[in-house]
């Protein structure tokens, strides 16, 4: 099916630049624009995630065209993948990073411990940021596993 993802693919790239702008930059800089770059990075694991998979269903067929946007290529997955459930939970959470990474934001106690990303409908702090990167990580894993193999 998938061929499985190896040390280049570009969504483990960006996993590791995140994983950089947490521990490292974020904890120097402590601005919500480190943040808010850290948030676009995850956002575009899961969507190039999201390609590898539906370039597998166009190889075999299944659709005929992969859509250009993110938000286009997690509909089109919910609509193939509707029976598996962790799929599900990981399309609405790449639509909540999408949504945050599309607000308008301003930074709370920058430059200090807890420096916070606060947006219309979320308030980002570096505790929730790592647990998005956990949750990043994870689906990243569950596509290598799901795919290499098949």
């Amino acid at each position: 099916m998938l061929e499985s993802f190896n040390e280049e693919t570009s969504a483990k790239e960006e996993v590791k630049r995140a994983d950089h702008l947490i521990y490292v930059t974020l904890k120097y800089t402590r601005t919500a624009d480190v943040i808010h770059n850290t948030i676009k990075r995850l956002a575009s694991a899961f969507e190039m995630c999201f390609e590898k998979i539906l370039e597998d269903y166009k190889r075999q067929k299944k659709i005929k065209e992969v859509p250009r946007t993110g938000y286009e290529k997690a509909l089109l997955l919910e609509t193939l993948m509707k029976n598996d459930k962790k799929m599900m939970d990981y399309i609405s959470f790449y639509l909540m990073l999408r949504e945050i990474r599309r607000s308008e934001y301003i930074g709370k106690e920058e430059y200090r411990k807890h420096v916070t990303l606060i947006s219309k409908d979320f308030r980002i702090k570096t505790d929730f940021l790592k647990e998005l990167f956990e949750t990043t990580k994870r689906f990243v894993a569950y596509c290598d596993e799901k795919y290499k193999n098949d």
